[in-house]
C-alpha cells in the first residue's frame, strides 16, 4: 500500500501567494520533466480557450485527467505557455512523501493541501477564494487519484463541481463582472520507444516472483494477460480461499464487494456509493481520524491499518478496465498495464522514456451558482466528463494514425 494516508493530525497548508519560485521553476520545467519523467517533448493545444477566459477575468478552474504521477508538473507547461502561475489542490500526503524540501517546494509552486479523509473547510474556502478572486487559475484533478489509464477516465468526483458552484455563488454575491468557468484539460502521453523491449524486463521479474519460468518467446500481449489472471487469482485465493469463475468484470466486482461491503457495514451503516473511489473515501473518512489522533490501542491501530490496506486494494482493482488492452493493445496501454502490475506488486514503477505529451485545453464550461434540482446527474460534471473523454478519445485515434503512417 502506497503512503496515501498519513497517521498524524491534519494541518492545513495554505496557498502561497508569491510568484517568485513558480516563475523560476517554470524556466527549468522542460529539463526537469525530461530528466525525471522521461518526457522529451510536448505541445499545448487549445490555448486560445484559456487565454480568452483569462482576458475576460473569469475565475478559471482547470480540470485535467490524472493518468500519471507526472501530471501535476506537466500542467505547469500550460502555466509556462500562458505566462500565468497556477494554484493546485493536492492531497496532504503529497507534502510529506518526498521529504520536507519537496513539500516546501510544492507549496511555493502553488499547491495547497486538502484533507481527503474529512470535510476540509479551509481547503474548500481557499479553493473557492482563488476562483472568486480570479487572479490565478486553480487546478483540480476530478478523478481524485492516479489511474494509469490514459485513454479512459475513471469516474469523476463531485468536489470539482461543488467548488466551482461555490465560487460562482461568491462572485455573484460580490458583484464580480466575470464568471467562474471550468476548462477540461486532456493530457495524452505518447510513448516513442520499443514497448516490447521496455516491458520485457518487468514481465521477467514478475514471472520470476511467481516462481514461473520466464515466458520468453511468447507474445507480450499473451504474457500480460497471463500475469493479470495470475494476480487476480492470487487475490481471490487470499480472500475467498480459491480462484473464482466468471468473466474478469464479474470477478473484479465480486472481489471488490467482498472487501468493501463488510467495512461499509462496520463504518458506514451499510451504505454504499456508486464509485469505488467514493466508497473508499467514505471509509477512510471514518477510519483515519482516530488513527491520526494517536490514542488507539496498538491492536486497534494494526486492525485499522489492515482495513486501510484492504480499501487500497479494492480501489486499485477498480482501476483495471477489463478490456483495456484487449480492445486496443497500443504501446501506451500495454506500458500502462505493466506499470500498474509493477506498482501493485512493489508500490513503485520505474520511469520509462521517451514520451511526448500533448495538453489540450477544451472550451470553457460556465459554472452556475446553483445546481439544477430534480436532476439525477450533476450537469457540470457530466459535461466535463463528456468533453474530457471525447478529447482523450480523439488524441488516442491521432496517435494510432501517426503510427500507421
Amino acid at each position: 500500500m502506497q503512503a496515501v494516508v498519513i497517521d498524524k493530525p491534519y494541518q492545513f497548508i495554505p496557498p502561497y501567494r508569491g510568484t517568485f519560485w513558480a516563475k523560476v521553476f517554470v524556466k527549468i520545467l522542460p529539463r526537469h520533466l525530461r530528466r525525471r519523467w522521461g518526457i522529451e517533448s510536448h505541445e499545448c493545444r487549445g490555448l486560445e480557450h484559456l487565454q480568452q477566459s483569462l482576458a475576460e477575468k473569469h475565475g478559471v478552474l482547470l480540470a485535467p485527467n490524472h493518468c500519471r504521477l507526472s501530471d501535476p508538473l506537466v500542467i505547469g507547461l500550460l502555466s509556462k505557455a500562458v505566462g500565468r502561475p497556477f494554484h493546485a489542490m493536492a492531497s496532504w500526503h503529497v507534502f510529506f512523501e518526498g521529504g520536507r524540501f519537496q513539500g516546501w517546494l510544492a507549496n511555493r509552486l502553488g499547491a495547497f493541501s486538502v484533507n481527503r479523509w474529512g470535510m476540509d473547510r479551509e481547503a474548500i474556502k481557499a479553493a473557492t477564494g482563488i476562483l472568486a478572486e480570479a487572479q490565478r487559475p486553480l487546478v483540480l484533478f476530478p478523478e481524485g487519484h492516479v489511474t494509469r489509464t490514459n485513454d479512459v477516465l475513471a469516474g469523476l468526483l463531485g468536489g470539482t463541481s461543488f467548488i466551482a458552484r461555490s465560487a460562482a455563488k461568491q462572485r455573484a454575491k460580490e458583484g464580480g463582472a466575470g464568471k467562474v468557468v471550468v476548462h477540461p484539460v486532456a493530457i495524452k502521453y505518447v510513448f516513442g520507444g520499443d514497448v516490447d523491449r521496455t516491458v520485457t524486463p518487468i514481465l521477467d521479474e514478475i514471472e520470476t516472483r511467481f516462481s514461473w519460468q520466464k515466458q520468453i518467446g511468447k507474445p507480450t500481449y499473451e504474457r500480460i494477460v497471463k500475469v493479470g489472471k495470475a494476480m487476480l487469482a492470487l487475490k481471490e485465493i487470499e480472500y475467498f480461499g480459491e480462484p473464482q469463475i466468471g468473466t474478469i468484470t464479474e470477478r473484479l466486482g465480486r472481489l471488490i464487494d467482498f472487501i468493501l461491503a463488510p467495512l461499509e457495514a462496520k463504518w458506514a451503516g451499510g451504505r454504499s456509493q456508486p464509485l469505488v473511489a467514493e466508497r473508499a473515501k467514505v471509509l477512510r473518512t471514518a477510519i483515519v481520524p482516530d488513527l491520526a489522533a494517536g490514542e488507539l490501542p496498538e491492536a486497534e491501530r494494526q486492525l485499522r491499518w489492515r482495513e486501510l490496506a484492504d480499501i487500497y486494494l479494492a480501489q486499485q482493482l477498480a482501476l483495471y478496465p477489463p478490456d483495456y488492452i484487449a480492445n486496443d493493445p497500443t504501446p501506451e496501454r500495454i506500458l500502462e498495464t505493466v506499470e500498474r502490475f509493477e506498482e501493485d506488486l512493489t508500490d513503485h514503477a520505474r520511469i520509462h522514456r521517451p514520451f511526448h505529451v500533448i495538453l489540450q485545453v477544451g472550451p470553457a464550461i460556465a459554472a452556475s451558482a446553483e445546481r439544477e434540482r430534480g436532476t439525477g446527474e450533476d450537469p457540470l460534471l457530466k459535461q466535463l466528463e463528456q468533453q474530457l473523454q471525447e478529447m482523450l478519445g480523439n488524441l488516442a485515434l491521432e496517435a494510432r494514425a501517426r503510427r500507421s503512417e
